[in-house]
This record gives C-alpha cells, sequence and structure tokens, in this order.
C-alpha cells in the first residue's frame, strides 16, 4: 500500500473523530491538537500519525472507525506505522 494511500485512511479518520461530538472532545483533550494545529500540519506524518494513535490506542474507537471507512482494523494499524507511529513498539 502506498504512503498516500496511508495518508487517506488518516484523513479520513479525522473525519470520523470529528463528526462524532464525543470522540472529537476526547481526542482534542488527549492530544492537545487544537483545530488550527491540525490544519497546519495536515501533511505532517506526524501530525497523521497522530490522528491514527488516538484511534490504535482505544480498540473500540479503532474498530468503529475502521467500519466507518470499510477496511480492517490491521489496516489502520499498518497505516499508522507506515507513518511513523509505533516507533520501537512490538504487538
Amino acid at each position: 500500500m502506498s504512503d498516500q494511500r496511508y495518508e487517506i485512511i488518516a484523513l479520513r479518520a479525522l473525519g470520523y473523530i470529528v463528526s462524532e461530538d464525543a470522540l472529537r472532545d476526547r481526542f482534542v483533550a488527549l492530544t492537545g491538537l487544537d483545530p488550527d494545529t491540525l490544519r497546519k500540519n495536515l501533511d505532517q506524518p506526524g501530525t497523521l500519525a497522530s490522528i491514527l494513535e488516538f484511534l490504535v490506542s482505544h480498540e473500540p474507537d479503532l474498530i468503529a472507525a475502521a467500519q466507518a471507512q470499510d477496511i480492517s482494523p490491521d489496516t489502520m494499524v499498518k497505516a499508522w506505522r507506515a507513518l511513523g507511529g509505533g516507533a520501537g513498539l512490538e504487538f
């Protein structure tokens, strides 16, 4: 899968996050990423990885976001890793 595909997965994941009020509020509270910072940095792999890491760290959210994109949760985890997430971690 291409890096561009992983970026698209992350951007769609962000769309899912912001469409769910409680999830959006938790995302902002836990990541500290406000809308302006997100907009300015959406072309950065680290920002995209942070979006996916938020979902990867809570399995129910990961599953729901993957279902919303009609992809497997494993594909989202692969995208997270490809964008630099989980460096040094083994699952």
